[in-house]
């Protein structure tokens, strides 16, 4: 059987047998892998530790029928355990990792994998707050799979503006000729918001305030629900902190 190495995100876990577990990867360069990792869950296994939820490895697998078996592994990135420290860091990630999950497939996206990977790093680092990195992720993540909102133009004709009206279903902002009767205002203020969160503004969006983060938050999750066809289980555990933290 075919032996190969890649570099891998742990996206969640099963327990198979009494020893064993499934690990659901997402790979730099096979996509998403399901493999077996066997005895990790005895005391003394070698890389037990290093194939929980959020953690980054050097892998070695071989091709199975059904599934790849883990032999080697290596941490790159142990941020599992400085995101379970929190609270907040830990809902975020576990959307994050559902969210990749339903976006990516066998064919594989470099670009979905270091994203992923950017993101666990910065949660485990504290860099922003825990809310608004998950936010900026699902906004990249969905544009990267082919989704990207608009923020600025509208989204159904182009027109160039700045426009408060919202429709996820047109993709984002849409002007006042093309919005539908009834169609939800909201501020000029979060509109900017999320296009800070969209292209990585993080000096805007941590002066934002705890208005427009909800507002942002709210149609970051409607936009999300819409594409995926249906919405994260993980997304309403998540802690929303408060521009004080």
């Amino acid at each position: 059987m075919p032996v190969y190495r890649d570099e891998a995100v742990v996206l969640r876990t099963h327990k198979l047998g009494e020893a064993d577990r499934i690990v659901t990867l997402l790979t730099r360069e096979h996509g998403k892998v399901r493999a077996v990792a066997k005895g990790v869950r005895r005391t003394g296994s070698k890389f037990g530790s290093r194939l929980e939820p959020f953690m980054v490895a050097d892998l070695q697998l071989y091709e199975g029928r059904s599934l790849d078996v883990v032999t080697q592994a290596e941490s790159l990135g142990a941020y599992g355990a400085l995101i379970t420290k929190d609270y907040s860091a830990y809902t975020a990630a576990n959307a994050m990792v559902e969210a990749a999950d339903k976006l990516t497939e066998a064919e594989g996206s470099l670009q979905q994998y270091l994203l992923l990977v950017g993101a666990l790093r910065s949660l485990s680092r504290r860099e922003h707050g825990a809310s608004l990195t998950l936010d900026s992720y699902l906004l990249r993540a969905l544009a990267l799979a082919g989704w990207a909102p608009s923020f600025q133009d509208c989204a159904r004709c182009g027109k160039v503006g700045e426009h408060t009206a919202v429709v996820v279903q047109l993709g984002g902002v849409v002007c006042d000729e093309c919005a539908p009767p009834g169609t939800p205002r909201i501020a000029g203020s979060t509109v900017a918001l999320l296009g800070a969160l969209l292209a990585g503004d993080w000096a805007f969006a941590k002066a934002s305030s705890d208005r427009d983060r909800g507002q942002a938050s709210g149609i970051i999750a409607a936009y999300t629900q819409w594409h995926l066809e249906r919405g994260l289980r993980s997304l309403p555990h998540v802690s929303r902190e408060t521009t004080a933290q």
